[in-house]
C-alpha cells in the first residue's frame, strides 16, 4: 500500500546522483557505411564532450582521454565535429583550434594558432568534394574589431595551416554545404539585428577547391528575405539544393526553383539554429526524404513510434541514424532501424516516467497558448486527502525555445516527489510556426509572462493543484520571465531564476554578438526604446517583488553575466524579500558539472521546503535565504 505523504516530502528513487552518473548528452549523430559516430556529453568528467564510434558491435571512444570537443562560434557553439570517410575533424574546447584525426593515430593540427588563444573559432564544417579543404564558418575575436567578424572560411585538410577567407561582409553565416559533385557551394547569411530564425538568405556560388587554393565565384540569392528564415540547407544525392522555408509559416521542405513545398507535414519540420549542426532532415541514396516534426508540442518521424522526440536525423545511403528520446527512456541512437547504443537503464518504475497531458489554454488578448503538463507520480506515496500539489510553472529558454517531449529526470525530480509541473511553450516558442514565434516580437516580458500566469491559474481553476503554492521556474531568458513574473503579477508564491536578465539595457550593453541586437526586436532598439527597457526590466520594479526567490548563476556566464544575477539579489536583500543566492565558480550559460547541477538541484528542494514549511526526504544542500522570516 502506498504511503500517505504530504506532497514535496516523498522519498524518490530519482536521486541527484542518477541525473549526473553514467548520464549523457548526445547532440549530433554522423552515420558511415558500416558505422555511427556521436557526440557524447558526461557532466561526471566536467561536461567533456567526446566524439563516439560505433561499428561491428563495437563501441569505442575516438578521441584523446583528454579533449573536449566543443566550439564557442556564436558562444553556444554546435558543429564542432565532422566525418568524412572515417576521417575526424573536431574542435578542441582548450584551444578552439581545427584538428583531424583517425582512428587509433593522435590527432593533427590543421588551423593556426591564434594570438591570443581562443581568439579564431570554427564551426559546422564539411568537406570538399576531393577531400583538399574543410569549409567551416569562422570567427575572429580580438584585433581591434568592434565585434567579432564572423565570415565563411577553407582549411586546408593536410597540416599545412593553410587557411583562406571564401564569403565575408555579413554579421553571420551559416550551414556552409558543398554540392555533392563538389562544384558548389550554399550556406546561409544574416544581419543585425536578426537572429536566423527571423530574416535570413540561403546563396550559392560556384566553388573551386584545387590543391593549392579555394576559391568562390557566381555568388547568387537562392532563397529568403525580409520575413523569411531559410534554416538548414542540404543537397541531395542528385546534387539539387534543397532547405527548409517559413515563408508560408511553419517551415516545410523546399526545392530550389520551386515555389510550393517539396515535402509538406502536419506542423512544422525546422527548429531555431541557437547552436550548429541542427538536421531535421536527410535524403536517402533514391532521393526518399527523412523528416522528423513538430506538432502541437510533439515530435514524430514516420516509421518510428515508439519514440517522441529526435535529434540529429542524418542518412548514409539509405541507412538513416538520428538520436532517439521516449517519454519513458532515455536518449538512444538508432542506426539503419536498430538500437546500437541503448538508453541508459534506470530500473525506474513506469509511473515515475508519465507522458505528458498536452495543454492548450486561454492566454491574454483572446489567443491560446500550449503547454506539457505532468501530474505527481510516485508508486511508493499517495497525498493526504484534499490537498493540492504544488506546481511548478517552467518557462523555458530562448525564448524562442520550446518544451520538449521526452523523458527528463531532471523534471522527473519534481514530480517524483510530490510536485506538479508544466512546461510552458508560451507564445514566442518554436514548433507552433513563425506567426506564433513572432507573437513575443514587442512582447517579450509581456506574452510570455502572462502565458505563464494563465496556465498556472487554469490548473488552480481546473482542480489540479494548489493556489499558495505555485512556483515559477526558468534559466536564461527563462529566468528573466520569472523575475517578469515575480515583478508584475501577485499570482506565483516563490520563483527560482537561473541566470536570467534583471536589466534590459545593461544586457543589451554587454552581451556576445549573436545576441547583441536581438532585442530590438523583441523589446525595440536601444536607446531608441529606453523607456521600454526600464518598463520591462525588473531591476526598475522592486516593489513588485514580495516572494521568496532562490537565484543561481555561473561565475563565467558570458552570456547572461553575473552581474545581472548579483544586482537583482542585491536590491531585494537590501529592500528585505527573501532571496537566496549561489554563485558557482567556473560554470558559463548552463551548468555542466556533475557537481554544480546535483548542488543546485539539492539547493532549490531545501528552498521550497523553507518557504513552503515540508521537510523533504533527501539530504539537501544547507543554503541561505536572506530574510525569511522565522
Amino acid at each position: 500500500m502506498p504511503e500517505t505523504a504530504a506532497f514535496g516530502t516523498w522519498k524518490s528513487p530519482i536521486t541527484v546522483e542518477m541525473l549526473v552518473s553514467g548520464a549523457v548528452g548526445i547532440s549530433e549523430v554522423v552515420p558511415a557505411a558500416d558505422a555511427v559516430w556521436w557526440a557524447e556529453s558526461r557532466p561526471d568528467e566536467g561536461g567533456r564532450t567526446a566524439i563516439m564510434r560505433w561499428g561491428h558491435d563495437q563501441i569505442i571512444e575516438v578521441t584523446p582521454a583528454d579533449a573536449n570537443v566543443r566550439t564557442t562560434v556564436h558562444e553556444y557553439g554546435g558543429g564542432a565535429w565532422w566525418v568524412d570517410d572515417e576521417v575526424l575533424y573536431y574542435v578542441d574546447y582548450s584551444d578552439q583550434r581545427l584538428r583531424r584525426l583517425l582512428v587509433g593515430e593522435s590527432p593533427i593540427l590543421l588551423s593556426p594558432e591564434a594570438p591570443v588563444n581562443g581568439a579564431r573559432r570554427y564551426a559546422d564544417f564539411r568537406c570538399t568534394a576531393n577531400k583538399h579543404w574543410l569549409i567551416a564558418v569562422g570567427e575572429s575575436h580580438g584585433d581591434g574589431l568592434a565585434e567579432p567578424e564572423n565570415y565563411i572560411e577553407a582549411i586546408a585538410t593536410d597540416g599545412s595551416m593553410r587557411t583562406q577567407v571564401l564569403c565575408r561582409g555579413n554579421d553571420f553565416y551559416g550551414s556552409p554545404r558543398v554540392s555533392p559533385d563538389g562544384s558548389q557551394l550554399a550556406w546561409v547569411q544574416w544581419r543585425h539585428p536578426n537572429m536566423p530564425w527571423d530574416d535570413t538568405e540561403l546563396m550559392v556560388a560556384d566553388l573551386d577547391s584545387s590543391t593549392e587554393l579555394a576559391s568562390l565565384s557566381n555568388e547568387r540569392f537562392v532563397a529568403g528575405g525580409e520575413g523569411v528564415a531559410i534554416v538548414q540547407p542540404e543537397w541531395s544525392p542528385n546534387n539539387h539544393l534543397h532547405y527548409l522555408s517559413d515563408c508560408a509559416d511553419t517551415w516545410q521542405l523546399y526545392r530550389q526553383g520551386q515555389d510550393a513545398p517539396l515535402h509538406r507535414v502536419e506542423g512544422e519540420i525546422g527548429y531555431p539554429p541557437w547552436v550548429f549542426g541542427l538536421s531535421r532532415y536527410a535524403f536517402k541514396s533514391n532521393g526518399d526524404i527523412v523528416a522528423a516534426r513538430f506538432d502541437k508540442g510533439v515530435e514524430f518521424l514516420d516509421g518510428y513510434p515508439a519514440y517522441s522526440a529526435f535529434n540529429a536525423i542524418r542518412t548514409h545511403g539509405d541507412k538513416v541514424a538520428f538520436a532517439a528520446f521516449a517519454w519513458d527512456a532515455e536518449v538512444a541512437i538508432v542506426y539503419d532501424g536498430a538500437v546500437v547504443r541503448a538508453p541508459r537503464q534506470l530500473n525506474l518504475h513506469s509511473a515515475l516516467m508519465m507522458k505528458a497531458e498536452s495543454l492548450r489554454f486561454p492566454t491574454s488578448n483572446n489567443e491560446v497558448a500550449y503547454a506539457l503538463f505532468y501530474e505527481p507520480a510516485n508508486p511508493d506515496y499517495s497525498a493526504p486527502e484534499n490537498e493540492k500539489p504544488p506546481l511548478i510553472v517552467l518557462a523555458h529558454g530562448g525564448p524562442t525555445s520550446a518544451a520538449r517531449s521526452q523523458l527528463s529526470l531532471a523534471r522527473q525530480f519534481w514530480t517524483s516527489r510530490g510536485f506538479a509541473v508544466v512546461d510552458v511553450n508560451y507564445r514566442g516558442s518554436s514548433g507552433f510556426g513563425r506567426r506564433y514565434r513572432k507573437k513575443l516580437d514587442g512582447q517579450w516580458g509581456i506574452a510570455d509572462v502572462d502565458d505563464c500566469v494563465a496556465v498556472a491559474n487554469y490548473l488552480v481553476e481546473r482542480g489540479d493543484v494548489d493556489a499558495k503554492r505555485l512556483i515559477i521556474r526558468g534559466g536564461s531568458a527563462g529566468g528573466f520571465t520569472v523575475l517578469s513574473a515575480l515583478a508584475f503579477h501577485q499570482v506565483f508564491t516563490a520563483g527560482a531564476n537561473m541566470y536570467g536578465v534583471a536589466d534590459l539595457e545593461t544586457l543589451a550593453g554587454d552581451t556576445h554578438k549573436f545576441e547583441s541586437r536581438y532585442l530590438d526586436n523583441l523589446i525595440g532598439p536601444f536607446p531608441k526604446d529606453k523607456a521600454i527597457y526600464d518598463a520591462r526590466s525588473p531591476i526598475k520594479h522592486l516593489d513588485g517583488f514580495s516572494v521568496p526567490m532562490i537565484v543561481l548563476q555561473g561565475s563565467e556566464d558570458a552570456i547572461v553575466p553575473p552581474n545581472q544575477s548579483r544586482m537583482i539579489v542585491d536590491a531585494l536583500d537590501k529592500r528585505g524579500v527573501p532571496v537566496a543566492y549561489i554563485e558557482y565558480e567556473g560554470e558559463q550559460h548552463g551548468f555542466r558539472k556533475a557537481s554544480t547541477i546535483k548542488h543546485a538541484l539539492t539547493a532549490e528542494l531545501s528552498f521550497y521546503g523553507k518557504v513552503f514549511d515540508f521537510q523533504p526526504a533527501d539530504d539537501v544542500a544547507d543554503i541561505e535565504i536572506r530574510n525569511l522570516p522565522v
